[in-house]
């Protein structure tokens, strides 16, 4: 039998019916924090895009990166930019609380060539022999 999802001592229906206020109370200082200091105008018209588009399947793009994730926005689909594309990310319940930022990572691992001869500049001139 699978876990019903919690975040704070409340399941997810809970944190769909609080107030905006209620739920801000839950999450940690930084989050809390921004959210009473308000949300970015980009931030809002993101909110928007998502509260119209929420019926159907369409995706929406994105480049705000620094929105926590509400409980209304669970089951979305968002494209969020991570500097070269954009990334899809399904918004699960144990997101609730992170920053969209934190699901397109702007970074890719390095991948190194073989070592050796050729492998850097002063390689090319070391004799074969």
């Amino acid at each position: 039998m699978p876990r019903e999802f919690t975040y704070r001592g409340f399941t997810l229906g809970q944190l769909q019916e609080m107030s905006m206020d209620e739920f801000i109370n839950l999450l940690p200082s930084r989050h809390r924090r921004s959210l009473h200091r308000g949300l970015t105008s980009e931030q809002r018209i993101l909110l928007e895009k998502i509260r119209k588009a929420k019926g159907s399947d369409k995706a929406v793009k994105t480049h705000v990166r620094d929105l926590t994730i509400l409980p209304e926005m669970v089951g979305f689909k968002l494209h969020v930019h991570n500097g070269k594309e954009f990334v899809s990310v399904e918004i699960r319940p144990e997101m609730i609380g992170h920053y969209l930022g934190e699901f397109a990572i702007t970074n890719r691992p390095v991948k190194h060539g073989t070592p050796g001869i050729g492998a850097s500049r002063s390689s090319m001139y070391v004799p074969l022999k």
